[in-house]
């Protein structure tokens, strides 16, 4: 920077002159320069030798005044507060019982074993009139449909758990299913107590709690590994945000409460927790909060008004209907516009806590920068992570109904069938009300960002008592050796 060339003229202060790192032509790269610290001109501008790293701070420093921290807090403190009332007051006491209805995941279950394979012929497995497993696939159909042909195993289940551990029953498996069982291989069995004693039980998936353990556990050894202490702080803010999810919000819609406002309060606890947790309880931290709320309430608004100008019922597959059907005070659209808000947030953190490091750290680097400078070079960075983003976003989507689009192309359908389509504009509406929300999150973000990181400069004002001078030492510190980040 050409601005690190303009120490050696001022005058006053001989004696200190000597001990400015750029004075001695040091830069940058100088041993000193890292204990000045950041965002405060006035800790390194007294005189007293930048290479003494002279400052008011002795941990990472807020560059802002203490009135915009006020006025952070005047604005987060009271929507803090209505979020804790908002918990409070919705709160669930627990999810409602209800009398299970035998289907899909609301049946009875247990741990079970296989404890012994044998072949057998299909067609005596047909004259005998014993029923092929159940739940292994989706194909059971069509193999009962073709049941003189091939060798079928006979698998000998025992129940591992529940008032029958130690029972066994028998499953049948076609040849052309796509899930064997094999002796030993741990499953799932399903219960069903009204049914004939010999039909009570049966397979209906595999138990996955091993390798399900292990890749999590990976995924953690990796997260610390790579973030140290903040890869500890993110997996306890995943962690905090399962817990809201599992007993605050899931609870609260079961028992009767609007969807909208329940995952407005939940998305908001999970933010607070999670960026503060994370990030520190610092100014850039609250500006990435105040963004990300801003941008939820967009979302919230255009997810409302397309969801019902589109007729967008939420219920339809089989989970939405069952959902209706066991619960039918839930408000199912309520409950997408939910999912639609639930699901932009994780997105929304990353956008917005990147924003604001950026324009943080464009500040650090040359601090007489302002606003309007700060928030052009920090919207050139958010095109292109907002590029990405919105891509990524899209992809994820279409990667998560890759079947159903599948089954559309195998029909031959337009373009324009498959869009109108209930079950496909539900997950258009998501990804287009969550994009918007994406990319209008960058300029709202790095627009306050800019203006509060800018408003704050005390290295270039002429009361810091050197007037030729007193913006020098500040663009000096914008080295290789900086590591601070607030």
């Amino acid at each position: 920077m050409t601005t690190t060339r303009q120490h050696p003229y001022p005058p006053p202060e001989p004696p200190h002159g000597h001990g400015s790192d750029s004075g001695q032509g040091h830069g940058p790269g100088a041993g000193h320069e890292p204990r000045v610290e950041p965002g405060h001109g006035s800790g390194a501008g007294h005189g007293h030798g930048g290479g003494h790293g002279h400052s008011h701070n002795h941990g990472p420093a807020a560059p802002v005044s203490k009135h915009l921290r006020k006025v952070i807090a005047a604005v987060l403190i009271p929507f803090t507060a209505a979020v804790v009332v908002g918990l409070v007051v919705l709160w669930p006491g627990g999810a409602p019982g209800h009398q299970r209805s035998g289907v899909g995941f609301d049946r009875q279950t247990q741990q079970a074993t296989v404890a012994k394979v044998v072949n057998v012929s299909c067609k005596s497995v047909n004259a005998s009139g014993q029923a092929a497993a159940g739940d292994t696939s989706g194909a059971a159909g069509s193999s009962a449909q073709q049941p003189e042909k091939g060798t079928c195993k006979k698998a000998t289940i025992r129940v591992d758990t529940g008032k029958d551990k130690g029972r066994t029953f028998t499953e049948i498996v076609q040849p052309d299913q796509s899930r064997q069982l094999h002796e030993g291989e741990k499953v799932v069995a399903a219960y069903e107590p009204s049914a004939p004693k010999d039909l009570q039980y049966s397979v209906t998936d595999v138990n996955r709690r091993l390798p399900m353990a292990l890749l999590a556990g990976i995924f953690a050894l990796a997260v610390v590994v790579v973030g140290r202490l903040r890869g500890v702080m993110a997996l306890v803010a995943l962690a905090v945000s399962f817990m809201v999810l599992t007993f605050f919000i899931l609870p609260a819609i079961l028992q009767g409460s609007d969807p909208l406002l329940v995952a407005v309060i939940g998305s908001s606890a999970i933010m607070l927790l999670a960026l503060y947790m994370c990030h520190g309880l610092s100014a850039r931290t609250s500006v990435a909060v105040l963004g990300t709320l801003l941008s939820l309430v967009l979302i919230g608004l255009l997810g409302s008004e397309f969801i019902g100008w589109a007729a967008l019922t939420g219920n339809t597959d089989d989970s939405t209907g069952l959902i209706h059907g066991l619960y039918p005070s839930i408000d199912m659209s309520g409950l997408l516009l939910a999912g639609v808000i639930i699901g932009s947030l994780g997105v929304l953190d990353d956008v917005t806590v990147t924003q604001t490091s950026a324009v943080w750290e464009l500040h650090e680097a040359n601090p007489s920068m302002g606003w309007r400078g700060l928030y052009r070079a920090g919207i050139r960075i958010g095109r292109d992570h907002i590029a990405s983003v919105v891509n990524t976003l899209v992809l994820a989507y279409a990667g998560a109904a890759l079947p159903l689009l599948l089954l559309f192309s195998i029909a031959q359908s337009g373009v324009g069938t498959v869009a109108n389509s209930e079950l496909v504009a539900e997950e258009i509406v998501r990804t287009l009300v969550g994009s918007i929300g994406l990319v209008a999150s960058v300029p709202v973000t790095t627009l306050l960002a800019a203006l509060v990181v800018a408003a704050d400069r005390p290295g270039a004002e002429p009361a810091a008592g050197r007037v030729p001078g007193a913006a020098a030492p500040v663009p000096a510190r914008s080295g290789r050796g900086r590591r601070r980040k607030r």
